[in-house]
């Protein structure tokens, strides 16, 4: 038989027998709608969590108070530190020539006000630098002045959110904003930027960093932030900056530096690890699928005896009927998968709509496996039923009314 009067007739034969169809299809359906569902699911976290964390350029190093002692995996956000990191630690960081500039970081959260608004917000306090080092842009005004960083101005820059809680439509530069017990005039407005590892720069109020320390009553620094001049200098200068802190710190080396190569390849390796567990999970329904066709195809053999029989007296070989088996079963995957394609596809890009900041999708190695593996496991649990069906000599199917 040619392949176009193999796929009439198995057409005709799905037509004929629609319940047993439908259940093969929904199995398909659900395996591969399951897979790509899920690996896009999971694709999508991964690549949500990796731009949060893409913020700074390659060749920025991350100083963090406290030594991690263990090997793998992510440096501690949190804990007590031996010893403080210091602003007078980061100006010591600065007589490196490899170091093009430096900023640190504290923040914390303080209630802010302006006339009779109120609003809990996260303040952010640093230098002139940090906009530069974390590619902040400004809507309006002007960035934290340089200078000092010793030195507390009462000045601030607000996010576009927050301007917006705070004055509304009236404009906000020149205006005093009162945080916890102390004034800050504003200078600036940040572009939208929204959330980057985990903080929200809409809705944040950067502050000149000596502000921030008494603000908060707190002298250690969160972190510092030191930018290379070339990422070809990075491991001498990791090397350098390490020296320079145990020098200062009594020949403790009591900090933590950490680059965002270093930051991403963590997070990469345990999500992609996490969406490819997810997905085989989800491939589990793919094998079941397979043996729910294998059972229905060894009754649809019982079932069609007699018409295996007619086509045998009518000449066709073994491996003519074992042919119409696998090409029925064939048929079943690709319409079956495809369906389960766009039904996934179409979750995913629903949540797209829902969440436009997660890229929820999956690869298209993703959809090719899926639909690959939903037509081999078809093909592998149809070769039996179709070996049985061959195998039937003509006379005793033409005989057989009951299936076997």
């Amino acid at each position: 038989m040619r392949a176009m009067d193999l796929a009439r007739f198995n057409f005709q034969v799905m037509v004929g027998h629609r319940f047993r169809t439908i259940m093969l299809m929904i199995a398909l359906i659900i395996g591969v709608a399951a897979v790509n569902l899920l690996t896009g699911l999971g694709e999508g976290a991964r690549l949500f969590v990796l731009g949060e964390f893409s913020f700074l350029g390659k060749n920025t190093l991350i100083i963090m108070p406290g030594k991690k002692e263990t090997t793998g995996g992510m440096p501690p956000i949190t804990g007590e530190a031996p010893r403080d990191l210091t602003l007078e630690d980061m100006r010591a960081l600065t007589r490196l020539s490899a170091i093009n500039r430096t900023a640190p970081l504290i923040a914390g959260m303080a209630e802010l006000s302006y006339q009779s608004r109120l609003r809990e917000s996260f303040v952010v306090g640093t230098t002139h630098d940090f906009f530069a080092i974390r590619k902040l842009s400004l809507l309006q005004g002007r960035p934290l002045p340089p200078g000092d960083p010793t030195f507390a101005d009462a000045v601030c820059v607000l996010g576009q959110t927050l301007k917006r809680e705070l004055f509304g439509p009236e404009p906000a530069l020149g205006q005093w904003v009162r945080a916890g017990d102390r004034r800050f005039r504003v200078i600036g407005i940040l572009e939208g930027k929204g959330v980057a590892m985990g903080l929200n720069f809409d809705e944040a109020m950067l502050i000149p960093v000596a502000s921030a320390q008494m603000l908060f009553n707190q002298e250690g620094l969160f972190r510092v932030f030191a930018e290379v001049r070339s990422e070809r200098e990075l491991t001498p200068t990791r090397n350098a900056i390490l020296s320079i802190i145990k020098e200062r710190h009594d020949g403790e080396e009591d900090i933590t530096l950490i680059t965002q190569d270093a930051l991403l390849s963590s997070f990469d390796e345990i999500l992609r690890t996490l969406t490819l567990a997810v997905g085989g999970i989800a491939g589990i329904s793919l094998a079941v699928a397979g043996v729910l066709i294998m059972n229905v195809m060894l009754i649809s053999v019982s079932q069609r005896t007699a018409e295996i029989g007619l086509l045998k007296a009518l000449g066709a070989s073994a491996a003519t009927v074992r042919r119409l088996f696998l090409s029925e079963a064939l048929l079943l995957a690709i319409i079956g998968s495809l369906i389960g394609l766009l039904i996934s596809e179409s979750l995913l890009a629903a949540g797209r709509l829902l969440y436009n900041q997660i890229p929820l999708g999956s690869p298209m190695w993703v959809k090719i496996a899926a639909v690959g593996v939903a037509i081999v496991t078809a093909l592998l649990f149809a070769y039996l039923p179709a070996r049985k069906a061959a195998a039937l000599a003509p006379v005793e199917a033409l005989t057989h009314k009951q299936g076997p």
